[in-house]
C-alpha cells in the first residue's frame, strides 16, 4: 500500500496535476495531455476513517485489478490542513506504517479540470450521492459502494452497491475477497480491520451498528492474519484517539466528523461533537463561536450531535441545533423533534444561549446517519413549500402575514430587501449595530395590519 501511494502522488507530480495551492488547471498542464487519466476512488466529506480507509483500500484493488489505463487514485475529500483534526485516522495509518505525506487530498488536485479534459473516471465510496458543489462531476461517476440510504437515481452505466452494513468497508473487504483475495496483506488488512472494529463499535450488539456481515468480514480478516492487533486493543486506542479533542477550537471540533446538507437558500453543518452537551455548551464565547463559523462557511444552521459513553461503556447522545435565525431555529428543531422514521426521543435541556436548542436524545441507536435523512427530507419538504408559495404569489398577491403560516416555511426577511446572512436575527454578535428584528415581533405586526384590513374591508 505504501508504495501505491507513493506512486500515486509521483504520477501527479510527474503530469504537473499535483498542486501544494489549489490551481485551476483547464486544460491540464505539462505531459497531462498524452495520459489516458484517472480513476479516482473518493470518500465522503467528512472523511472519517470510514471514508479515508474505504477510498485507500478501494483504489489499491483498483490498482491490481483495472485493465481501463486509468491510474488508480484514492483521494481524501477535504483539504490537507484539516486533516490533523481525524485523530483516528492518523493513529492508524501511523500504526499501519503508513505516512500521511503520501496520501492526495480535495485541494491538491483539480478534479474539475480532469473532468473536462475527459481524463477522470469517478467512484464514490462511503456516500452515494454527489454535493451540489461537485454536481459537474456526476458524468464522470461509473460505480458507487455505500453503506447509507440510497438517495441516487438508478443509472445502467453507474453499478450500485448499497447495503446498510455497520462500516463502507465492510463491503469493500468482501470486494477485495470475492475478486482478488491475493491483493490482501498485512496493511491493507489492518486498516480494513480496524476501521470495521471501530465504526461497529467493537463489534457490540448492543451498540446497534454491527450487522452479520460486518462480523463475518472482521472475522475473516482475524483468521488470515492472526497478527492483526487484538480487537479489544486496537478498539479502544482508536476511541480514545477519536475522542481526543483537547486544544481543538470550536471551529475545529465542528469541522472534525462534519457533514454539509443544503436546500435552495438554507444550508446547514451537521457536526458530531466527541464530549457531552453540557462541557461543550461551557466553552467559554460558544455563542460568538458558533455565529463567527456560520458566517465563515455561509451555514444557516448547525446541528452538533454530542456522543460520549457512560461508565458501562454505552453510548450517550445528546444534540443541540444552532441558529442566529428564529425561523430557521424552530422549523429545524420541530422536524427533529417530531421525527418518526426512527424517532430521535428527544427531551429539551436547559441551555444558556437562546440561539441554542438543547436535546437529550433517548434513542442511543440513532446515530447521524440515521438522523441526516431526517434532515434532507425536512430540507426539501421545506423547498417545495417555498416554491409552492413563489408561484402562488406571482399568480395574485399575497398578504404578507402568510409567509408565518405554519405551511409557508418562507424565511423571516421575505419581504424585505436583502441583507447579509443571519443579520435577522438576536443576539449574535456579527451582527452589532444592526437592527434585531425577531420573527415575533414581525408576526406581531403583519397580523395587527390583517386585522386593520379586515376591519376596514367589514365598513
Amino acid at each position: 500500500m505504501d508504495i501505491f501511494l507513493k506512486s500515486c502522488r509521483n504520477e501527479l507530480k510527474e503530469l504537473d496535476i499535483l498542486v501544494t495551492v489549489f490551481i485551476p488547471l483547464s486544460p491540464p498542464q505539462g505531459n497531462a495531455e498524452g495520459s489516458p487519466g484517472f480513476h479516482v476512488v473518493l470518500g465522503n466529506e467528512a472523511c472519517d476513517l470510514d471514508s479515508m480507509v474505504s477510498a485507500l483500500a478501494y483504489a489499491y484493488f483498483l490498482s491490481k485489478t483495472l485493465d481501463s489505463g486509468k491510474v488508480p487514485l484514492p483521494v481524501l475529500n477535504i483539504p490537507r490542513q484539516e486533516f490533523p483534526l481525524r485523530t483516528d485516522n492518523a493513529f492508524l495509518l501511523r500504526e499501519s506504517g503508513l505516512s500521511q505525506d503520501d496520501l492526495v487530498f480535495r485541494d491538491e488536485v483539480d478534479l474539475g479540470s480532469l473532468h473536462r479534459a475527459g481524463r477522470l473516471d469517478l467512484t464514490l465510496v462511503d456516500h452515494n450521492v454527489l454535493p451540489s458543489s461537485d454536481c459537474d462531476l456526476e458524468e464522470a461517476v461509473l460505480e458507487v459502494i455505500d453503506h447509507h440510504l440510497l438517495e441516487r437515481k438508478p443509472s445502467p452505466s453507474c453499478p450500485v452497491t448499497v447495503e446498510t452494513v455497520g462500516s463502507c468497508t465492510t463491503l469493500v473487504a468482501e470486494r477485495i475477497i470475492q475478486k482478488a483475495p491475493e491483493v490482501l496483506d498485512q496493511q491493507v488488512a489492518q486498516l480494513l480491520y480496524g476501521t470495521i472494529v471501530l465504526d461497529c463499535v467493537n463489534m457490540a450488539p448492543e451498540a446497534g451498528k454491527v450487522t452479520p456481515k460486518d462480523s463475518q468480514y472482521a472475522g475473516l480478516l482475524e483468521t488470515h492474519f492472526p497478527n492483526l492487533p487484538p480487537r479489544g486493543v486496537l478498539f479502544q486506542s482508536l476511541q480514545n484517539a477519536k475522542f481526543d479533542v483537547s486544544g481543538l477550537t470550536t471551529e475545529q471540533m465542528l469541522l472534525k466528523d462534519m457533514k454539509v446538507a443544503s436546500e435552495g437558500d438554507l444550508k446547514l453543518a451537521v457536526s458530531v461533537i466527541y464530549m457531552t452537551l453540557e462541557a461543550f455548551l461551557q466553552r467559554q464565547s460558544l455563542q460568538q463561536e458558533l455565529c463567527e463559523f456560520c458566517h465563515k462557511h455561509s451555514y444557516n444552521l448547525v446541528v452538533a450531535m454530542t456522543i460520549s459513553f457512560n461508565d458501562n461503556k454505552e453510548p450517550f447522545r445528546q444534540l443541540a441545533v444552532y441558529s442566529s435565525s428564529t425561523l430557521y431555529r424552530g422549523e429545524m428543531s420541530q422536524a427533529l423533534e417530531q421525527a418518526r422514521r426512527p424517532s430521535l426521543s428527544l427531551s429539551p435541556m436547559s441551555s444558556p444561549y437562546s440561539d441554542i436548542r438543547a436535546y437529550l436524545q433517548g434513542n442511543t441507536l440513532a446515530s447521524r446517519k440515521k438522523v441526516l435523512p431526517i434532515i434532507k427530507d425536512f430540507l426539501r419538504d421545506r423547498e417545495r413549500r417555498e416554491v409552492h408559495c413563489g408561484t402562488l404569489e406571482e399568480s395574485y398577491e399575497v398578504p404578507q402575514q402568510r409567509a408565518y403560516t405554519e405551511d409557508a416555511g418562507i424565511e423571516e426577511d421575505s419581504y424585505f430587501p436583502p441583507t447579509p446572512m443571519n443579520s435577522l436575527v438576536e443576539g449574535c454578535p456579527l451582527d452589532n449595530g444592526l437592527p434585531k428584528i425577531s420573527a415575533e415581533a414581525l408576526t406581531e405586526k403583519f397580523s395587527k395590519m390583517a386585522s386593520e384590513e379586515e376591519n376596514a374591508g367589514g365598513l
